[in-house]
């Protein structure tokens, strides 16, 4: 009975779940109801939640890192990379709660280091900092998306927090006040970008720097 039910299938309704209830929601039992099923029947593919959300952390990662073009720069692939893991975890709701709650070995997480390991390789840095820059790569970007994901929905509550960061910071924080345009204001693709700059600004000082090197 339980192999008549697919991993995929019940990955895809566990993302239905996710979608409807958030991560703290979804359980066994529940997406067995969505299939209409035992939960004992989806033992046969995963022995616990946590396997499961391996499991569906793995598939938001699925397209990443797929299509990186011969010849492009480390730095166009990374961009790439980060642009493209985001894309995946903001493609389900909790995405990014998701995948930073995993622990996952498997063929799309192996690409995806891969991919960004073997770029920076290429430009001239050790495996080791190029390996430590592939986590820093993702745990800024899943850092981001969590934020990202957090935003209320509720237009009102956002404005009312607003009015109150407005008031304190014009009455007791002058660099907070002097930036408020940019602090109080949820534009997260440009925020993205600037601070993926960031990162990559100090990566390719590091390579300016071990590339000048003697030997």
């Amino acid at each position: 009975m339980g192999a008549s039910i697919s991993r995929e299938q019940i990955v895809a309704a566990a993302f239905r779940l996710l979608d409807e209830v958030g991560i703290d929601g979804v359980s066994l039992r529940k997406v067995a109801c969505g299939l209409g099923i035992r939960a004992p029947s989806l033992y046969w593919h995963f022995k616990s939640k946590q396997a499961l959300v391996d499991a569906m952390a793995d598939a938001l990662i699925g397209d990443v890192a797929r299509a990186i073009p011969a010849g492009q720069s480390w730095r166009a692939t990374l961009q790439q990379i980060a642009r493209e893991s985001r894309q995946g975890f903001k493609s389900h709701r909790d995405g990014a709660r998701v995948y930073a709650g995993t622990f996952v070995a498997s063929e799309n997480v192996l690409r995806l280091g891969e991919a960004t390991i073997s770029a920076l390789v290429g430009a001239g840095v050790t495996v080791a900092f190029a390996a430590t820059t592939a986590f820093d790569l993702m745990y800024y970007v899943l850092g981001f998306v969590i934020e990202e994901q957090s935003l209320p929905a509720d237009r009102g509550e956002i404005e009312r927090v607003r009015k109150l960061f407005m008031a304190l910071a014009q009455e007791r924080f002058p660099y907070c006040w002097q930036a408020r345009h940019v602090l109080a204001e949820p534009a997260f693709d440009p925020r993205f970008e600037k601070g993926l700059d960031l990162l990559l600004d100090g990566v390719e000082q590091h390579i300016a720097r071990t590339t000048a090197a003697p030997g």
